[in-house]
């Protein structure tokens, strides 16, 4: 059991009325956390923490900044095996997948470390005699970011690197589903030495979401927002941020094509293609939910794919495909699969049986666009087989989605697949490479239904700091009147 307070102005607090809520294991269905239920009252308290500790982290030295980020990537390393844990028992999931979580989220600090010294600006050329114009970034004040379960420890820590690193303070929003976890972010911060409310943790009961989140938005001192989630949920931020003329980087679902070409080493292509498709059983907003195979090719892929997935055996274990977040999840994916059979796919999958949050990963070919799994985001161990005989047709197959996050293509002919893959609408595309691939010094982002704006590296300090224009005048200067 974890029982998990708020974290605020560099202390552990219960929530106003020791309000609480629980998180149940999604295997076993035992109460692993009990967590913090933020009210109103406590979104204020850290709202303020968070702007009271703003003016002297701003201030600080970049060197100063760089050390105490990379003192957090050491210190997360150190939990390890707590985060593993508190993954494992409130998300499902392998702990191979929070192992990797807390070594690319490590990795995301020490990227955010070296980013101190870069945010900086440019001399633009003025028509005024003796002045001096310059274009400078500088940090913005108060960040929100709101994180998901799926892939808690990178996604909350990236919430959260790149706007300490130009100077702005901090409230991480903790997904309902980890709160443990996600708090757990806090105390790194708070052993690697951070200033009392330069990082803030909330945790809120789910039925607590919708008023929390506004009343985030709404808080002046909140200047930035960010938000990792569903596109449903997504359009909602987006119209709590556009009433209080707040900025928003939003990074949503995706419906990602992965493309085989006529000329793709197959082998290659089919290990690409069940690692984008099932690994931590398709819930990576990354996921290849579309297998786009050229005709002449088709037989001999499928073939392939399908020996690869009888090895992918899901289990309430160690093995690399384990539970997924809760039973509904299955149910829901499940429901998608019985849809498509009952239009006519066929679905390959060593059974259909769901047991509690286990599913087996499944194959679903001969799909129709009056299909769900044509159109819906699975976030499930299921990809659909789509055939085209051009590459034309395979683009309009690729782009034929609300979404446009990740995207890949396997051929042996470089010019043509980036002659492909610069005509897909999607914010990232691998060449004879996985959707699912990210790097901390990346732009990670998406188009369309995937929302906007951009994570990673430099990309991201024009997401987290304010472009200013500041002028010298050196010299006196004429006046009209």
């Amino acid at each position: 059991m974890f029982d998990t307070d708020l974290l605020i102005g560099g202390q552990g607090a219960a929530a106003q009325d020791k309000a609480s809520f629980e998180r149940r294991n999604p295997g076993s269905g035992e109460v692993v956390t009990r967590a913090a239920a933020a009210q109103l009252a406590d979104v204020d308290r850290a709202v303020k923490a968070a702007h009271d500790a703003f003016p002297a982290w701003s201030a600080m030295a970049p060197g100063a900044r760089r050390a105490l980020l990379l003192k957090a990537a050491d210190t997360m390393e150190k939990y390890r095996a707590e985060f593993v844990a508190r993954g494992v028992a409130e998300a499902g999931g392998s702990p191979m997948w929070y192992q990797f979580n807390v070594t690319l989220a490590s990795n995301m600090l020490r990227e955010a470390a070296s980013m101190t010294t870069q945010i900086g600006g440019e001399v633009i050329p003025s028509d005024v005699p003796g002045s001096m114009a310059m274009g400078l970034r500088q940090a913005c004040g108060v960040v929100l970011g709101m994180a998901p379960w799926n892939a808690p420890i990178i996604l909350g820590t990236r919430a959260i690197a790149m706007p300490l690193a130009c100077g702005n303070t901090v409230i991480l929003k903790a997904s309902e589903l980890c709160p443990a976890l996600h708090r757990l972010i806090g105390t790194v911060f708070e052993e690697a030495g951070f200033a009392p409310g330069v990082v803030n943790v909330i945790t809120n009961a789910p039925q607590d979401a919708p008023q929390i989140v506004e009343r985030l938005i709404a808080a002046p001192a909140v200047r930035r927002v960010n938000f990792t989630g569903s596109t449903n949920v997504g359009r909602i931020i987006a119209q709590h941020c556009a009433r209080h003329l707040k900025p928003v980087l939003l990074e949503l679902g995706g419906k990602n094509p992965l493309l085989i070409l006529d000329d793709a080493d197959l082998d290659e292509a089919v290990e690409a293609a069940a690692f984008s498709a099932f690994f931590n059983q398709g819930q990576i907003c990354m996921s290849a939910d579309r297998i786009l195979v050229d005709n002449k090719v088709a037989p001999a892929f499928l073939e392939k794919l399908a020996a690869k997935t009888a090895t992918l055996k899901a289990a309430q274990s160690d093995a690399p495909l384990s539970g997924m977040i809760d039973p509904s999840a299955t149910s829901r994916v499940a429901a998608m699969l019985q849809d498509a059979r009952d239009r006519g796919a066929k679905v390959t999958q060593s059974s259909a049986e769901v047991v509690g949050n286990i599913m087996q990963p499944a194959i679903v070919d001969g799909v129709t666009p009056e299909m769900k799994v044509y159109q819906e985001e699975s976030f499930g161990p299921i990809v659909s087989i789509l055939r085209f005989d051009t590459d034309e047709e395979a683009i309009a197959l690729a782009n034929d989605s609300e979404y446009g996050l990740s995207s890949a293509v396997f051929s042996r002919d470089i010019g043509r697949a980036m002659a492909v893959a610069r005509r897909i609408e999607s914010g990232i595309c691998h060449i004879n490479g996985p959707t699912v691939h990210d790097e901390a010094q990346m732009p990670f982002g998406g188009v369309k239904g995937s929302g906007y704006g951009r994570f990673g590296g430099k990309a991201a300090i024009a997401e987290f700091t304010e472009l200013r224009w500041i002028t010298i005048q050196t010299t006196s200067r004429h006046y009209p009147i």
